[in-house]
């Protein structure tokens, strides 16, 4: 698969980053487009283990979005490295510990749909409440998280998955609230949400089955083609969502 640049130039070098998720398929990924960026002067990699990382260029922290104290903790470590440039939620759940997309409503569990809100909706909004603030201002800086097609209420024709679906449809009004609130103070910001494509990792291994191979992407491609739409976003596209390609996924 032919691989895609990664330059950032619509940014004001050096970046300062902070990636969730930094140790997931995708995050990894991300992280190491960005540690190999001449742009990108610190990579703050935030994940549960918070494993140190090899290149000076990385900050390693402890971050666990369900816990407010982990939060408070990390954006006063941040703090101190800040203006952020780049915020990037590289998160997600789909399925394990007993959860797995719904085929039909027989299958809805009030634990699984509560679990799927908490990771995809509730932790993402409240990593906006503590971080967003640690953007750079009156320069561009980006605010993304990883949020999917199948959140999409027009696009919705197979039906099932009720809790993914409604727990990334509900992300994406989070990042349109967000996106509004935070415009009207700081105009040079851009808030959206990112569809990924169907990327090789874990999140969507036990779905690939009916994936054609030029559709599965490696999550090193799908990092590249993210970070490409981000550098090609302006304020004017904030608080909408982008798949991979950089087309606008419709509500």
């Amino acid at each position: 698969m032919q691989t895609v640049k990664m330059i950032l130039k619509s940014f004001k070098a050096p970046l300062n980053v902070a990636i969730i998720g930094a140790s997931g398929g995708i995050g990894a990924a991300l992280l190491a487009e960005c540690i190999q960026s001449p742009s990108v002067a610190h990579v703050h990699a935030l994940s549960r283990k918070g494993d140190a990382h090899p290149s000076p260029k990385v900050n390693a922290l402890k971050f666990d979005f369900t816990d407010e104290e982990s939060l408070t903790a990390a954006a006063e470590v941040l703090k101190q490295s800040t203006p952020l440039d780049l915020i990037i939620l590289a998160t997600g759940l789909l399925h394990g510990s007993g959860i797995s997309p719904e085929k039909n409503m027989r299958a809805l569990s009030a634990a699984s749909f509560a679990r799927s809100l908490e990771i995809n909706t509730i932790g993402p909004a409240l990593t906006a409440k503590y971080l967003l603030p640690l953007l750079r201002r009156n320069e561009k800086a980006v605010f993304a998280a990883l949020s999917a097609r199948v959140g999409s209420i027009s696009d919705n024709r197979l039906g099932g998955w009720y809790a993914y679906r409604a727990s990334k449809a509900a992300l994406n009004m989070i990042i349109k609230t967000l996106a509004i609130e935070h415009g009207r103070q700081f105009k040079d910001s851009v808030i959206i949400g990112l569809h990924p494509g169907t990327v090789d990792t874990d999140l969507s291994k036990p779905f690939q089955g009916n994936v054609p191979d030029s559709q599965l992407f490696t999550p090193q491609y799908s990092a590249q083609k993210l970070l490409t739409v981000i550098d090609a976003l302006s304020p004017r596209d904030s608080g909408y969502i982008f798949d991979w390609a950089g087309k606008r996924v419709p509500a």
